[in-house]
């Protein structure tokens, strides 16, 4: 497969759940090219876990249809299992291993590789991550920063190609979110990996996106863009339950007051933008 390719197509998805709530996933189709950092913004409860499950075959559609490596993964995940790295809300539901080396090695153990292979994959994963001083520690005492590495440390193991995160930093500090996000973009500008992720802070969108959705109500996927097309484009994201991103709503206020600096996203461009103006005024005098 080449960078740019096609790797998931979900088309106007139906779910009913048991207690006959049911969701659609409607609107846009959702599409995802490799390589791609992907982010689904939304309110708690629009349908964002709800779309992640039916990638991941947990789910199966009663209307609708889902492609991701070609197959459909509610029939056949078993074949592309070990191409996606997955880390969910809850991570204590998914960190197995009594251990946190334990843990990293359960996925290629479990997959057939021998333990010299399985221990070599971990290896590599915990020096990415920084996780050679936790290696033998308990996992139950570990911190929710700590913790969500591991999770993603499992993930990572069988040097997936596409790795799907539902809602990743909740619960995080601030220091964790930053370095979490950090090497998320590592691993997609060194390995190329793709990746999806829910999110429900509007703040963070700009530091980790290449295309963004927004999804409101029960599934509707509305808009699909860069993250400074959408964010320009919509002057209320409060029918979203969403408000604006910080620095948006400071550099709207700072043009209302005759200081246009633009519309930066992200705070390096930010310091540009004020930097490039204050050279300009300097000359002016």
């Amino acid at each position: 497969m080449q960078q740019g390719e096609r790797i998931i197509q979900v088309d106007c998805i139906t779910h009913v759940y048991p207690d006959m709530t049911k969701v659609q996933i409607c609107g846009l189709d959702f599409v995802v090219n490799r390589g791609e950092r992907v982010s689904i913004l939304g309110s708690n409860g629009c349908g964002k876990t709800t779309l992640l499950k039916h990638l991941l075959g947990i789910l199966v559609p009663k209307d609708g249809s889902v492609r991701i490596f070609g197959v459909d993964p509610g029939k056949e995940y078993s074949k592309i299992r070990q191409q996606i790295g997955v880390v969910m809300q809850d991570v204590d539901e998914q960190i197995l291993g009594p251990t946190v080396y334990d843990d990293i090695l359960f996925a290629p153990l479990n997959y057939g590789m021998n333990r010299a292979e399985a221990g070599r994959l971990a290896g590599s994963v915990m020096e990415r991550l920084n996780l050679g001083s936790i290696k033998d520690k308990m996992v139950n005492y570990l911190s929710g920063g700590e913790k969500k590495k591991v999770a993603l440390a499992g993930a990572l193991v069988t040097e997936p190609e596409l790795l799907i995160l539902d809602e990743p930093f909740t619960g995080l500090d601030p220091v964790s979110r930053r370095e979490l996000i950090g090497i998320l973009n590592e691993l997609n500008r060194e390995k190329g990996i793709t990746f999806i992720v829910t999110l429900h802070e509007v703040d963070l969108v700009p530091q980790m996106t290449d295309v963004l959705y927004l999804m409101h109500g029960h599934g509707d996927l509305s808009e699909r863009g860069r993250p400074d097309e959408i964010f320009g484009k919509l002057k209320d994201l409060e029918s979203f339950n969403l408000e604006e991103p910080t620095l948006t709503r400071l550099f709207k206020g700072l043009k209302k007051e005759g200081l246009d600096f633009g519309e930066p996203l992200q705070v390096d461009e930010a310091v540009e933008a004020i930097k490039k103006h204050w050279d300009a005024e300097k000359k002016v005098v």
